[in-house]
């Protein structure tokens, strides 16, 4: 090949570094499988190839530490059932007097899912036929555009800014007639945006106003619900009667606990609730317990405000690091910080020949990116070392 063994040796360790091939000593270095078939395809482009890392900074999920402990009350709940009948409410009446009491407006009917994504596929798999259109933020979380793609709808993607999604394009995405809008309203991921109330009305003024919208469902995901340090907006508050508003407690309180509320008209929430009793029935009531006993325990709104104020530190700690070496990134809400990059998979191959993973920004993109490339980094696992950590990633951003 002409080149000298010191570039050989160079090209096998990037490869090692992204997990493309693993060295097993003196059985030879081996090309890795292919990662799991059983993830979605934007999942798949998430999660990447398989390797050995030393901090894993792309997976979008809490800091386990920051957890409420869940250990006493599963012990408190004994070995006694809560179902007494499969047609009991599907939702604990103490629960659902606690989410009415938060939500963020008055809302009409509430009920309990296993997750926020179950109630973002029920709340589309409900408003959205094939061949719809259906408004999303560019960027916008992976999942939702593979979602999209299996319900055979075309998504229209919506340009953001700081302040949420830009109401001059949506209305003119709107011409569109689309089904549903789909938005975060705060710790947007991946961006860590949160919309102000300001964004929200005039979004809502917009919905209102535009003559190709009036059928149009705006689906809100809360997937950061308490972690997030921004407010509860929501455009449920002027729009009672169009929005479907999630609230996750997955960050919150745990993903194994597979809990996400719903909340929104009577007429859409009691559809949703008709068709899963012809599938999973109910979320386990049992864990619904778990989630009430850390609302209003005075150890699990501690550790959930502890965790909030945790996750806000290590935001800003980071961002600071990064402005040290002339990075531009931006600070966000939630877990999540937003890295411009020259190149999406320069800095990756940078970065994992340094042992650290990061999410590479394409599959976020639900259209052309106007500002570049970009990778996301889950901050909110990042414990210490933010000075190192923010120059690395820094030179990374510019490989």
């Amino acid at each position: 090949l002409a080149v000298s063994p010191a570039t050989v040796s160079g090209a096998w360790h990037a490869l090692a570094g992204v997990g493309l091939v693993v060295s097993r000593g003196r059985a030879g270095t081996v090309v890795l499988p292919a990662g799991a078939t059983w993830l979605p395809p934007r999942y798949r482009d998430l999660v990447g190839a398989h390797g050995e890392v030393r901090l894993d900074l792309s997976t979008g999920t809490p800091d386990t530490q920051l957890l409420p402990d869940l250990a006493p009350l599963l012990a408190r709940l004994g070995s006694r059932a809560l179902t007494t009948s499969y047609l009991d409410s599907p939702v604990l009446p103490g629960l659902e007097t606690q989410l009415r009491g938060s939500w963020p407006y008055p809302v009409e009917a509430v009920t309990v899912v296993d997750g926020a994504f179950d109630a973002m596929a029920r709340s589309l798999e409900l408003v959205v036929r094939f061949g719809d259109r259906v408004v999303v933020e560019n960027p916008c979380f992976p999942p939702l555009l593979d979602l999209l793609d299996q319900l055979g709808a075309e998504r229209v993607p919506v340009a953001m800014d700081e302040e949420g999604m830009l109401p001059g394009h949506l209305a003119d995405s709107l011409g569109t007639a689309p089904a549903a809008v789909v938005l975060q309203p705060r710790a947007h991921n991946p961006t860590g945006t949160s919309m102000t109330a300001g964004r929200a009305g005039e979004l809502a003024r917009v919905l209102r106003s535009h003559r190709d919208a009036q059928r149009t469902v705006v689906v809100e995901d809360d997937h950061s619900g308490q972690v997030a340090t921004a407010p509860d907006v929501s455009l449920g508050t002027l729009l009672p009667e169009r929005v479907l508003h999630i609230r996750s407690f997955s960050k919150s309180h745990g993903p194994d606990l597979r809990i996400a509320a719903l909340g929104g008209p009577a007429l859409l929430v009691d559809k949703i609730v008709a068709r899963r009793m012809l599938g999973p029935g109910w979320t386990s009531r049992m864990l619904q317990q778990v989630l009430l006993d850390l609302l209003v325990g005075d150890e699990g709104i501690t550790a959930v405000a502890d965790a909030r104020r945790v996750y806000h530190s290590r935001q800003r700690e980071l961002a600071k690091a990064l402005h040290v070496h002339g990075s531009t990134a931006v600070a966000g809400d939630g877990i999540n910080l937003w890295l411009p990059v020259a190149s999406e998979r320069a800095a990756t191959v940078h970065l994992a020949a340094a042992g650290v993973k990061v999410a590479p920004g394409t599959p976020f993109g639900a259209g052309p990116s106007p500002d570049g490339d970009h990778v996301r980094v889950t901050v909110g696992v990042v414990r210490g070392e933010f000075a190192e950590l923010g120059e690395l990633l820094a030179r990374a951003a510019v490989a």
